[in-house]
């Protein structure tokens, strides 16, 4: 019995091993700063009235209640969140597209990818289909940067999903991971801010993501804590999607003590201040909000505390030459708290660094590799299978 449970792990090894046989090894740049005589505002165009709230992370019941979420109906994640006054409720089940509410005109289909060990997870955003390709075991950057290049292929956007989480990533990969949107950095389970900060550092332009990532709708504490406004006239998929890549959004977490009920969520609505502008006048930053703010952070390069201003309705920042980006914190006494995109520089465009392609003897040396790896598993099981054939002979 035991050899046969053996034989029968081997083989979920050697399937879950299978993908390492296309693995590729890339040629990173080097880490760069943003540089140029140019400064990006993503709220350039930014309507003061025009915000609206988005969750792009709850899980509901899929597969047969196999994956966490088991307990969420798409009704009641609708009528919660819809309660709480969220305009965009968008449904990231692990590995499936959720089609409930696809007649509204808010509908953007949306999933959660990664399936690995180490949570190795993506936020797709505009999913045209899902993209089963996964690393099950160990990702070096290389493998999490294949994944990136696939998933770009068939989604709106993607985000990097809760990178502190599970383990699988450190602030190290964001100075060499390319070809995303942004970074959910701040979660219902973690902050990730200082690998935001690093990828920022090092001229990547990533924007914000911030989502409850909620898994039990019956539980308060896990909803309405965190959202991104997204500044759009009206309600629509593309709307949506190009505000989002250009940044003219920000992540937000809004306070909440432990157990306060749904009622009381509601009632905190109230005291969520409006962002009114944020504007670049030659090289100052002006912010402003509706309401005083216990704080607003400007932070720079590695993340930087470069200048705070306490208890005031708006502020200033002279963008240095030596500042490579700034982006905005806005604290408020309620214990609400804003993240804003960055302004950074650029010359002709401000994209994500591209990839200067593979490095084709290394790849190939991996791949033999995995192929060698492969081909033991498989000697293992057939040595394991004919002792257990001799002993029945015997």
């Amino acid at each position: 019995m035991i050899k046969l449970l053996t034989i029968l792990v081997l083989l979920l090894i050697i399937l879950l091993w299978i993908p390492y046989l296309s693995t590729a090894i890339y040629r990173f740049d080097n880490p760069s700063e943003f540089a140029g005589n140019n400064i990006y505002n993503p709220y350039q165009t930014m309507d003061s009235t025009a915000w609206i709230k988005a969750n792009f992370q709850i899980q509901s019941y899929a597969w047969k209640g196999i994956t966490d979420g088991r307990k969420n109906s798409n009704e009641n994640i609708d009528s919660i969140y819809s309660m709480l006054e969220y305009d965009v409720i968008a449904t990231s089940d692990y590995m499936k597209i959720n089609r409930y509410g696809e007649n509204k005109p808010s509908y953007i289909p949306v999933y959660e990818h990664g399936y690995g060990i180490f949570k190795n997870h993506q936020v797709c955003i505009g999913a045209e289909e899902v993209d089963w390709f996964d690393y099950f075991f160990y990702q070096s950057n290389h493998h999490k940067q294949q994944i990136l290049n696939r998933l770009q292929v068939t989604n709106d956007l993607v985000y990097i999903a809760h990178p502190r989480f599970g383990g699988g990533n450190e602030p190290e990969d964001f100075k060499y991971l390319t070809n995303y949107d942004g970074i959910e950095a701040l979660n219902g389970f973690r902050f990730s801010l200082d690998y935001w900060d690093t990828a920022l550092s090092t001229g990547h332009y990533a924007t914000v993501l911030s989502n409850d990532d909620a898994h039990d709708i019956t539980n308060p504490d896990q909803i309405g804590q965190f959202c991104t406004f997204i500044n759009v006239a009206e309600i629509k998929r593309e709307n949506i999607v190009s505000s989002l890549k250009k940044g003219n959004a920000f992540g937000a977490q809004i306070h909440r003590e432990l157990g306060d009920s749904f009622e009381i969520k509601k009632e905190k609505l109230k005291d969520i201040a409006n962002l009114k502008y944020v504007k670049l006048n030659g090289d100052t930053i002006r912010v402003a909000t509706d309401r005083i703010a216990a704080e607003i952070r400007f932070i720079g390069q590695d993340g930087k505390l470069m200048e705070s201003v306490k208890n005031q309705i708006a502020a200033h920042y002279i963008f240095k030459e030596t500042d490579t980006y700034i982006r905005i914190e806005i604290f408020y006494d309620n214990g609400n708290k804003f993240f804003l995109n960055p302004l950074a520089r650029y010359d002709q465009d401000l994209k994500m660094p591209e990839l200067k392609g593979k490095q084709k003897m290394n790849t190939w040396i991996f791949r033999v590799t995995a192929a060698l790896i492969l081909i033991f598993l498989f000697y293992l099981v057939i040595k394991i299978a004919k002792s257990i054939q001799f002993r029945r002979a015997s």
